[in-house]
């Protein structure tokens, strides 16, 4: 018989600062603070509400506001197999998420002397190729260093995602690399790789590996008992969610076995993940210096930022200011926001590889924020004003068109006077002209400019939506080859920074690439010794002809590579 007073009673109340508050906990649920009201609590529970379903993938939901948590619920199941719901203590792999964890270690032993931001690579793991330039420990945490993403180099020399991977087998990886994709702070190009080396450098300087020198440093400080760099994929984790991906009427597990740590493998929960965004306002571990460096913008060569700070993204949100990070791995993701002037921050964690968690995170901050930037009521819109050209004009804007950095084919033809742009079967949009070079397309939300600029022969096309930066499509002449054409390509074809071979066949006058281990990949003539793959980290294969017009290489460009070499053996 329980007596009063007993621990195990399952309400108790406690003493705060301004009177009594009631914590109730329940199987998924608890309930923070007293800053929350029952329309807010609704609301919220309405946009999760797909996933309240003991058969369904589960999500995690925390809200901290003025220095406290104020929400925290678990939606749906983290475990489909035995329907275990979602908790607060839940642990969940939060993907990319990880990467600040490890720019803020980097940081801390920068703080004691030990590194600097602007150190070489090379200082540190010498046996990294010098690429005849400079990669600074601030170019890893940036994506400006041109690496080569490891995640894309895996699976080009024939890995799986769901192989038992560590941080050993994508450093060899690495070190095998000749080229860049870019001059290091050229440009921004997101890069897992950068990380990996992060965290290299962290145990060569430390004499500790990133997971024990996190677990000392950050995690057992701020009292995240159940977090941890997760480094050993075969380790046993309570309350561990699973991943799914939903596929026809049922899911499937999306099996995860990394032993990998820098750019990913962080294990949180809700209940531990507040901890840590609550450093970020008053520290008990690092400083302020440190975060405030974590949160400024990274700087290119040309001296221009983009949205990229260090292990954070920083952006504009609806008149707020916004830093945040997302995370995707196999059917895991996270997404972490905060709004610093609001003093508001959300968490979300999926298990299940269709969700938008930062869809999520953004709808529940909606809750919260004001829109402030609407366009002022006395701001005059005014429409784009159309002009008439020739037929003869029109049709010297038709051809296709394509975008190399994002693997983008447009075609624009002319119907019934009528310029349009296609996208893909059932995909296109009507063009007005309002100028002699420049159209706006017809029937979108978004305001669309198209432009044509003369480049020798042909015209380059310029796409800009809503103002913003432009996206650029070269003119190409569409390829269209014989099985007699299709056999110059025939052959076999090695990598020395893969080391591996590429087997081209011809099958059904189709051209066909085969790996080891993998499944053959179809290969889609586009334009002149240029085909295209469906594959995120396989999308162009480009052959290259010596001075006599014979096939002796190919090129294949991916996400997240740029061209990287095959010599036809």
């Amino acid at each position: 018989m329980l007596k009063t007073g007993f621990p195990q009673r399952i309400m108790k109340f406690v003493r705060i600062k301004m009177g009594l508050l009631i914590v109730c906990i329940t199987l998924n649920q608890q309930l923070v603070g007293q800053t929350i009201t029952a329309e807010e609590q609704r609301r919220i529970d309405q946009i999760f509400e797909d996933f309240d379903h003991p058969t369904r993938p589960g999500a995690g939901l925390c809200i901290m506001k003025d220095g406290e948590v104020i929400w925290k619920k678990g939606y749906g199941s983290a475990n489909l197999e035995y329907e275990i719901p979602v908790q607060p203590h839940t642990v969940f792999h939060v993907a990319s998420v990880s990467k600040q964890f490890t720019v803020f270690s980097l940081l801390l032993l920068e703080e004691e002397g030990k590194l600097s931001f602007d150190d070489d690579i090379r200082k540190f793991i010498p046996e990294l190729p010098s690429f005849g330039t400079t990669i600074t420990l601030r170019h890893l945490a940036s994506h400006t260093s041109g690496l080569r993403d490891h995640w894309d180099l895996y699976c080009l020399a024939g890995g799986r995602m769901d192989d038992a991977i560590t941080n050993d087998h994508l450093l060899k990886l690495i070190v095998r690399q000749q080229e860049l994709n870019f001059i290091p702070g050229e440009k921004y190009w997101y890069s897992n790789t950068g990380y990996t080396l992060l965290a290299e450098v962290i145990e060569r300087v430390s004499g500790q590996t990133l997971a024990a020198f996190t677990q000392k440093r950050i995690f057992e400080p701020l009292g995240m008992k159940n977090s941890q760099f997760y480094d050993d994929h075969e380790k046993i984790v309570p309350n561990r969610a699973y991943s799914y991906e939903q596929r026809g009427d049922s899911y499937k597990k999306r099996v995860l076995s990394f032993s990998i740590t820098g750019s990913t493998s962080v294990f949180t929960t809700l209940d531990d993940i507040s901890a840590w965004v609550l450093n970020f306002e008053s520290p008990k571990v690092g400083n302020a210096e440190i975060l405030a460096k974590m949160e400024t913008l990274a700087q290119l060569n040309d001296g221009s930022t983009f949205t990229g700070a260090y292990g954070l993204f920083v952006n504009n949100y609806n008149g707020y200011k916004q830093i945040f990070h997302e995370g995707s791995d196999a059917g895991y993701r996270a997404y972490l926001s905060r709004f610093p002037e609001e003093r508001l921050a959300i968490a979300v964690f999926s298990t299940s590889a269709e969700t938008d968690s930062e869809g999520l995170a953004l709808e529940v901050a909606d809750i919260f924020l004001e829109n402030k930037s609407k366009i002022p009521e006395n701001k005059p819109v005014y429409p784009p004003k159309f002009i008439d050209l020739s037929p003869e004009k029109l049709e010297s804007f038709t051809g296709y068109y394509w975008n190399p950095q994002r693997q983008l084919a447009r075609r624009i033809y002319l119907q019934n006077d009528t310029l349009r742009y296609f996208r893909g079967k059932g995909n296109e949009s009507l063009m007005s002209p309002i100028s002699n070079h420049a159209f706006q397309m017809l029937g979108l939300s978004a305001s669309v400019e198209v432009k044509f600029v003369r480049q020798d022969a042909a015209y380059q096309m310029e796409v800009t939506v809503n103002n913003g930066n432009s996206i650029f499509f070269e003119a190409y002449t569409p390829a269209d080859y014989s099985q007699e054409d299709l056999n110059d390509f025939v052959g076999d074809y090695f990598s020395d920074e893969l080391d591996c071979f590429y087997r081209i066949r011809v099958k059904e006058e189709t051209l066909i690439l085969q790996r080891p281990r993998l499944e053959d990949i179809e290969l889609k003539a586009f334009k002149n010794d240029v085909f295209l793959a469906d594959l995120w980290y396989l999308r162009e294969v480009r052959f290259v002809r010596d001075t006599e017009g014979r096939v002796d290489a190919l090129l294949v460009s991916g996400e997240r590579v740029n061209e990287l070499a095959f010599s036809k053996r």
